[in-house]
């Protein structure tokens, strides 16, 4: 994670006019298990921008997304069906769904579209080839513009055919979106105001250990909720009960707590807990007013004393970035403490920043 140089064309660089607009967005949204309906259409809201600007310059946009992990196979409830609906109910655009994304008769249902219509293709990871970035697969997508738009920021970092292999193929450029992002990125590691707070949420801490080790280069103080905290208090000796604890993630998070120890860099984390017998919504919450959890409970949020902790930490700060839910948010009983970061990250005077599909469907329960 280190400073960022947005040097990258954008969409005043290329010529649109008359040109199929291969546009890379993320509509990868959360939506309802049962009905499928969607529950936070953000990423689809912030799509717009873009496409009505290739609209105005007179290109026909052709949008491309993934949803979920079908691992290379049609799943139907992973369609993008919902999404080109909610798009259209957003924005007013005519979107033409199809039923597939590469292909001679995607091509020419692509021409077939009519005039300043959004044709939205089918979930890319339906083929195999888009998380592997095959080259062929690469060069079908290709073959659906004229040039590249690469408006999805969230999935960026990843060498997909969708993200980076249609770019080394097309003339390509940033959409607003992802310039916006980067710009954002910019300033909290380039030039940050401290005390610059960092908040990490989430299940697993191997998935965020990389950027531990990073924002340690840069925060005053790290604040760690989810389950992934307790891999972290198991580090430090304290009793988690049934907690997830990523026992091979021991020693390397030892060593990111040394490491935060020689920055000084202060690691806050739980110092008490909302519990449950299980892992189940129907469970009754425990409050537990102590760093350690009894055996036979599993820590599911962090606990009031937590949350004023977090809250007071977060006031103070002038830089703050946010990434990863404090507990299971998406059960009432469980969500308290996201609940309260949301409200106290809303409340900060300083400059913050959001970032994950999770935490901005988090940190709308802090506008309540």
């Amino acid at each position: 994670m280190s400073a960022m140089n947005l040097a990258a064309p954008g969409l005043d660089d290329l010529k649109l006019e008359g040109k199929r607009v291969l546009v890379r967005v993320d509509f990868n949204v959360p939506q309802d298990e049962k009905s499928g309906a969607i529950t936070d259409d953000t990423r689809i809201r912030a799509a717009i921008p873009t496409i009505q600007e290739i609209l105005k310059k007179g290109g026909r946009p052709v949008l491309m997304s993934h949803l979920g992990r079908p691992k290379g196979k049609v799943v139907e409830s992973m369609r993008l069906t919902p999404m080109a609906g909610r798009l259209k109910e957003l924005s007013g655009f005519d979107v033409v769904k199809l039923e597939d994304c590469v292909g001679a008769a995607v091509r020419s249902a692509i021409d077939k579209a009519p005039s300043k219509s959004v044709v939205l293709l089918e979930n890319v990871r339906f083929h195999a080839g888009d998380e592997t970035c095959d080259a062929a697969f690469s060069k079908e997508l290709a073959q659906n513009g004229d040039v590249f738009v690469n408006d999805a920021f969230g999935s960026s970092h990843r060498d997909h055919a969708s993200v980076c292999g249609v770019a080394r193929i097309l003339p390509s450029c940033a959409g607003r979106l992802l310039e916006r992002e980067i710009k954002a990125f910019e300033r909290v590691l380039a030039r940050p105001e401290k005390p610059y707070v960092a908040i990490l949420g989430g299940a697993k801490i191997s998935d965020k250990l990389a950027v531990i080790d990073n924002l340690l280069e840069h925060v005053s103080a790290i604040l760690v909720g989810g389950g992934m905290a307790y891999t972290l208090l198991a580090a430090q000796g304290h009793k988690t009960g049934k907690s997830l604890v990523q026992q091979d993630q021991i020693e390397s998070v030892k060593k990111a707590l040394a490491h935060a120890k020689a920055k000084k860099v202060e690691v806050l984390l739980p110092v008490d807990h909302v519990c449950a017998a299980s892992f189940a919504e129907s469970e009754k919450p425990v409050a537990v007013d102590a760093v350690d959890i009894p055996d036979g409970m599993m820590g599911l949020d962090i606990g009031p004393k937590t949350q004023k902790l977090f809250a007071e930490r977060i006031k103070t700060a002038k830089t703050v970035v946010w990434n990863g839910p404090m507990g299971v948010f998406e059960w009432k009983a469980f969500r308290g403490g996201t609940e309260a970061v949301g409200k106290a990250v809303a409340a900060c005077p300083g400059y913050t920043v959001i970032g994950g599909g999770e935490t901005v469907a988090a940190a709308d329960l802090g506008k309540d």
